[in-house]
């Protein structure tokens, strides 16, 4: 999916000390990151629970989500920001962001609308199911 550059939003907290982050020192101290300064985001649908996609964030593209009320993810391939449905019209609303016990993911949870997916589907997992061997408990 081609989504455009988002705009810069105004922001709505005190900047870390660092110069190059401009997320809160908590939220910037609490954050490991990948080689390529990147923590992967896990989108979830607020209401159903439902896992929608897996997108990538730096500190720019958290900052522009938690500030924004939309989700701003980091295209690897392109090296640049991309918001959530401004060129598809599937937007994520966002309802929460969390970060996981060890700092290297996050959880957004949003209200979709549309087609997660930029092949259309629901989410970035439908009709995408690999053949298991289910567990069971004793």
């Amino acid at each position: 999916m081609s989504e455009q550059s988002a705009p810069s939003p105004t922001p709505a907290a005190e900047p870390s000390s660092d110069p190059a982050s401009p997320l809160p020192q908590e939220i910037a101290s609490a954050l490991k990151r990948d080689s390529s300064g990147l923590v992967a985001a896990i989108v979830q649908q607020h209401d159903t629970n439902e896992v929608l996609m897996l997108g990538w964030m730096d500190d720019e593209a958290l900052h522009r989500t938690m500030t924004s009320g939309r989700v701003t993810f980091y295209s690897r391939s392109r090296q640049e920001y991309w918001r959530k449905g401004d060129t598809s019209g599937h937007v994520q609303f966002v309802k929460s962001v969390a970060l996981d016990c060890d700092g290297d993911a996050l959880l957004i949870r949003v209200d979709q609308i549309g087609a997660a997916c930029h092949t259309g589907t629901r989410t970035c997992f439908d009709g995408r199911d690999f053949t298991v061997v289910t567990g069971h408990r004793d």
